[in-house]
Formats: structure tokens, sequence, C-alpha cells
């Protein structure tokens, strides 16, 4: 992997546990998630419009389909993240649903794609599990208020992780549609899917821009641009190189959960983190 491939991978992964922390921060209500998908449409019109009109991408009935599909997805995965966050700790919630996401993504792929794992790819998965035991068994942390409840949902979040990732794995490999577009396209039928649901409770979307409006903005720039690194790197790197490289992001965001937001037992849960990356470096390269 060259030196510029590795820089946009990490940086991609900076980028995506940062969001994760300013999402955490700001815990939103539903309606938060509306302003995101809102203000990310915003931001990102206009590079979706140079596709469109300068490079002439296509939009037709298929990519439509999958921008559907996809905002359908991303509207779940986004609403179970943030209740995750209401009820539990980053350095559980992250770690949990981004590590059982590629986890369950395989098992799918082994069972509905036919493939047909290595045995590095095997161990991979086992120390996923037991990265996901060691956070999730601790006595002291299921007394923790909200924990069990946070951990039913980092674990949904995992597995629409898991069906987006399959559902748009096709949508730019097999139909070719635009990976810029589709991010933007999902984006654009979120906010159309919550703006009922926004329109509804006025008053607390009210209340999450006037008190999270610089989190707000900063996820909405944050969550494609991370996603645009990725897709750059792809460009001249192997898959799978890139896979396992982004996801440091594991990591990444267990660290900042248990010293920026002063998260307790720091040691297990960074031990479980590291053993989830180890455990998704080999399913990737097997």
């Amino acid at each position: 992997m060259s030196g510029f491939a590795l820089a946009l991978i990490l940086a991609a992964a900076f980028i995506h546990a940062t969001w994760n922390l300013l999402n955490k921060r700001a815990s939103g209500h539903a309606t938060f998630t509306w302003l995101v998908a809102v203000l990310s449409a915003l931001f990102y019109t206009p590079v979706a419009a140079s596709l469109i009109f300068y490079w002439q991408a296509p939009i037709d009935l298929t990519a439509i389909i999958f921008m559907a599909g996809s905002a359908l997805l991303h509207t779940a995965y986004f609403v179970l993240l943030n209740e995750g966050y209401r009820a539990g700790d980053l350095s559980l919630v992250y770690p949990l649903a981004r590590g059982t996401g590629p986890l369950l993504s395989s098992v799918a792929a082994i069972l509905l794609l036919g493939e047909r794992p290595s045995a590095l790819a095997l161990s991979g998965g086992l120390l996923i599990v037991l990265g996901v035991a060691i956070l999730t068994m601790s006595p002291q942390m299921l007394r923790a208020a909200g924990a069990r409840k946070a951990i039913i949902f980092a674990l949904v979040t995992g597995t629409f992780i898991a069906t987006y990732t399959l559902w748009d794995k096709q949508a730019v490999s097999k139909f070719a549609v635009a990976p810029i577009l589709l991010d933007w396209g999902a984006n654009l039928g979120r906010t159309l899917l919550l703006t009922p649901f926004a329109l509804c409770h006025w008053r607390q979307a009210r209340h999450e821009w006037r008190t999270h409006r610089f989190e707000a903005a900063g996820i909405a720039l944050l969550v494609p641009l991370s996603y645009i690194l990725v897709l750059t790197a792809m460009r001249f790197t192997p898959v799978s190189y890139v896979a396992p490289a982004r996801e440091i992001s594991i990591l990444i965001g267990t660290v900042m959960g248990t010293h920026w937001l002063a998260e307790g037992d720091a040691a297990r849960r960074l031990g479980a983190a590291s053993a989830m990356v180890v455990g998704l470096v080999a399913l990737a390269l097997g």
C-alpha cells in the first residue's frame, strides 16, 4: 500500500471516529438525525451537481431504487446509533456496532453468496466475537444505567451496517451507481423520510438546532468526507488492504471515549477494541 493511500485511509478513520464523538456529545433526538441529513444533502449538492452536469454521471431508475433503499437502511442506522449513544458510552457502542457489522456481512456472504472463508478469516471472526464478549460481559458494566439497552442498540446497529454494506456494494460494483451520488441520494432520501417526523416534533427539532447546531454541521460535513476519502483510496488500492485498515477507527473511537469523555474501565475496553481490530484485519485478509 502506498503512503498516500495509507494517509487517506487513516484520515478517514480519524474523521469517522470524530463524527461519532460529536454524535455521542449531542446524543440527540431523532430530529437531530434529520438535521444532519438536511445539512449533508445541502453541503454536498454542488458535488453531486458537478458529477451529473459536468461529468454526466447517469441517474436512471436502477440508481434511484438503490438510493431509496440506501436511504431507508441508513436512516435506520443513524436513528439506532443515536439511541445507542443516548443509552450508553461511546467506547461501548461504537466498537460493538462497527465490529459486528463486518462480521455479519461476512456471515451473510457465506450463507447467501456461497463464499468459503479461510482459516485466517474464521480466526478473525472468532477474535471479533471475543472482543464483543469482553466488552459486554463485565458485571460492573452491565450494572451501569442503560448499558444493556445500549448493547442491544449497538448490535442492531451492526446488523444494519452489514445490510447497507451488502446493498451499497451491489449498487456501486454490479450496477455501477456512482458512489458519491449514492451517498448524496441516501442523504436526500433520509431528509424526505424524516421530514414528516420532524414537522410533528418541530419544537424538539428547534431545540436540537439551538443546542447542537455545531455538532450537526460537523457531522454533516464529516460523514460524506470520510466516505469520499475511502473511495479515493480504493481507486488505486486493493479493497483487501483498504477494508481492514479503515477499521482502525474502532480503536480510535474507543480511545476518544475512554480519554476525552472520561468513560471508565479503559484497559478492558481498549483491549477488546484491539482484539476486534486484529480480527477484522484477519477477516479481510482471509
